[in-house]
C-alpha cells in the first residue's frame, strides 16, 4: 500500500530590510563585505550615486496592508530590473547573475553575500505588472531630477541691510489694501528636445495570410476544449483541419506570390474560420454556464474581431482598416507608419520623448498611431510640471511646426528653432534648425534600441510591455548619471586643486614680502 507522497516545504529566499544608504557608519566598523569592493567597480559607483531614499517610498507605497508577509524590499525589486534592463538580459538570466556576483547583490542593498537568489524568476512577470508605466517613469524623473538640482550656495554670515521691501510685507500690504497679489510666473530657462520614435514588439512579421491561419488554428484548439462527448453528442464538429494547414502552406512556402493568389488564399482561411466560429457558438450554447476561463475568452473576442476586420478587407479589397489587429496573442499591437528606410511601418508601441540636459522623459505612450505635431503643447507642459518654467527654446522635427504650435509658443515666450513658414526671408537662416542640433535625441533612441533591447520588446502583455519601455528609459537615466557624478567628482577635484594652489602662492607672496 503506498501511502501520499511528502512535498518539502519551500525553502523561502532571504529578504533583507532596506537600510538607507545615508545611516552613519562608524570607521572601522564596517562588513567585511563592504571591505572587500573595489571602489572602482560600476555597481559601487552606480549605489552610490541612485538617491534609494527618494525612490524606494514610491515602490513601498504599493503595500499599504501590514498583514501577511512581509514584501521584498523595494531596492531589491527596482534594483533587479535595472540590472536586467542594463545587461538586456532574460528574467532567469537576471537572477542568475545576482547569485553570482557579488557587487550586484551590494548593489541591491545586501550586507553580506549570499548564494540565495532574491525571488524566482517567474515573479518578474508580476513585478512588472506592479511596476506601472506610471510608477516606473515617476521613479526615473525622480532620478534625472536628483541629479539635476544645483547645489544650494552658501549663506552670507553678515547680510547687507535691503532698504527693498520684503515679499512678507508685499503680502501684508496686499492683504491691508485688498488687493490680490500677482504671482509672476519665473522665466524660461533650458533647453527641451523633443521627437517621436516606435517600441517594436517581439511578434512574426504579420500578414493577413499567416494571421488568419494563426486565428484558425486558435479556433480549433478552443472547438477541442469545449467538446463534450455528454453535452454535445458522439460526433465532434468536423473542422477540416489537415486540409486548411495544407492549403495554407502551399500558398505560404512559395516566394513568389501573386495578388491573385493571396487573395483565393484569404478567402479560404476566412471561411474555414467562419465555420469553426459557428461551431463554437453552438458548443457553448450547450452549457448551463460559461465554461471559458477568462484568458480563453479574450482569445474568443480576440477571433471574432479578426474575422470581421479580415473579411471586410477582404470584401472591399483594401489593404487597411482602423485599430487593426495583426497578432492574436498580443492584440493591443498596432501597426505604426514610419516612412523608414528600413522599415516602412512598425509595429509595436509610439512613444514622445523629450530629452532635458541628457536626460531622457516619456511624455505619451499609445498603441495607436498619433500625429507627433498634437504632442508638442504637451511636452511642454510636462516640462513645466517638472521643472518649474517653460523651456527658454525648443528644438523639434518639421512636424511639430505647425501655425497653432508656432503661435502658442510665442504667447508662453519660448523660441522654437524652426525654419520659419513661407518663402525664405534673409533671416531665416538665423532661425533654421540645423540637423546637428537633434543629435542628442537621435543618439538617445540608438543607444536605446542597440545596447538595452528597445528595438525588440519582448513582453506579452500591455502592462508588461509599458514598464520594459519605462525602464529602459530608467536605465538610460542612470547611464547619465553615473557620468554625471564622474564629471561632479572630477570637477570638485579639480576645484580644490586650483583652491589649493592659490592659497600655496598666497602663503609664498606673505613670506617674501615679510
Amino acid at each position: 500500500m503506498q501511502g501520499k507522497s511528502h512535498k518539502s516545504p519551500k525553502k523561502l529566499a532571504a529578504k533583507p530590510a532596506y537600510v538607507s544608504p545615508n545611516q552613519l557608519t562608524l570607521i572601522g566598523f564596517e562588513t567585511p563585505f563592504v571591505n572587500q569592493l573595489s571602489k572602482d567597480n560600476r555597481w559601487v559607483k552606480m549605489a552610490q550615486a541612485i538617491p534609494w531614499d527618494k525612490i524606494v517610498p514610491y515602490y513601498d507605497q504599493l503595500f499599504s496592508s501590514s498583514e501577511g508577509r512581509v514584501p521584498i524590499s523595494g531596492r531589491v525589486i527596482i534594483g533587479a530590473m535595472i540590472i536586467k534592463h542594463l545587461e538586456d538580459l532574460t528574467d532567469r538570466a537576471t537572477i542568475l547573475h545576482i547569485q553570482e556576483n557579488m557587487f550586484m547583490q551590494y548593489f541591491l542593498g545586501y550586507s553580506s553575500f549570499t548564494n540565495e537568489a532574491p525571488f524566482t524568476a517567474p515573479l518578474f512577470v508580476a513585478i512588472r505588472k506592479r511596476m506601472s508605466l506610471e510608477l516606473t517613469t515617476k521613479i526615473s524623473e525622480v532620478i534625472a531630477l536628483h541629479c539635476m538640482e544645483e547645489p544650494e550656495e552658501p549663506s552670507d554670515p553678515d547680510p547687507p541691510e535691503s532698504t527693498s521691501v520684503s515679499e512678507t510685507e508685499e503680502h501684508e500690504i496686499a492683504a491691508s489694501t485688498g488687493a490680490v497679489p500677482v504671482i509672476a510666473d519665473p522665466p524660461p530657462q533650458g533647453k527641451l528636445i523633443i521627437d517621436a520614435t516606435v517600441a517594436p514588439q517581439n511578434i512574426t512579421f504579420p500578414t493577413d495570410l499567416k494571421l488568419l491561419c494563426a486565428a484558425r488554428c486558435k479556433s480549433e484548439q478552443l472547438i477541442d476544449l469545449l467538446y463534450d462527448p455528454a453535452l454535445h453528442g458522439s460526433v465532434k464538429p468536423r473542422t477540416y483541419r489537415n486540409i486548411a494547414q495544407k492549403l495554407f502552406l502551399n500558398t505560404a512556402k512559395k516566394k513568389m506570390k501573386s495578388n491573385k493568389e493571396l487573395y483565393k488564399s484569404n478567402g479560404r482561411q476566412l471561411r474555414f474560420l467562419r465555420r469553426n466560429l459557428k461551431h463554437i457558438e453552438t458548443l457553448l450554447g450547450a452549457y448551463s454556464s460559461f465554461p471559458l476561463t477568462p484568458k480563453e475568452q479574450k482569445y474568443l473576442l480576440v477571433l471574432h474581431t479578426v474575422y470581421e476586420q479580415q473579411e471586410q478587407m477582404h470584401r472591399t479589397h483594401t489593404k487597411s482598416i482602423p485599430h487593426r489587429v495583426v497578432n492574436i496573442h498580443q492584440p493591443h499591437v498596432r501597426p505604426i507608419v514610419r516612412g523608414k528606410d528600413k522599415a516602412k511601418v512598425e509595429f509595436g508601441s509610439k512613444l514622445q520623448v523629450s530629452l532635458v540636459g541628457g536626460f531622457t522623459f516619456i511624455d505619451r505612450l499609445s498603441w495607436e498611431a498619433f500625429n507627433e505635431g498634437q504632442c508638442l503643447l504637451e511636452s511642454v507642459e510636462s516640462y513645466k510640471r517638472r521643472f518649474g518654467y517653460y523651456p527658454k527654446e525648443v528644438l523639434a522635427d518639421q512636424i511639430y511646426c505647425n501655425r497653432e504650435n508656432r503661435r502658442c509658443m510665442k504667447e508662453k515666450g519660448i523660441r522654437l528653432v524652426a525654419k520659419p513658414l513661407g518663402r525664405p526671408a534673409a533671416g531665416a537662416v538665423a532661425v533654421h534648425l540645423r540637423p546637428g542640433e537633434r543629435n542628442p535625441i537621435e543618439g538617445k533612441f540608438g543607444q536605446a534600441k542597440l545596447a538595452y533591447g528597445l528595438d525588440c520588446i519582448r513582453a506579452k502583455l500591455k502592462e508588461t510591455s509599458e514598464s520594459w519601455i519605462a525602464c529602459i528609459a530608467l536605465v538610460l537615466n542612470l547611464v547619465k548619471l553615473t557620468r554625471q557624478a564622474l564629471l561632479s567628482l572630477y570637477l570638485h577635484l579639480e576645484t580644490i586643486i586650483l583652491w589649493g594652489m592659490a592659497l600655496q602662492k598666497r602663503l609664498q607672496a606673505t613670506v617674501v614680502c615679510s
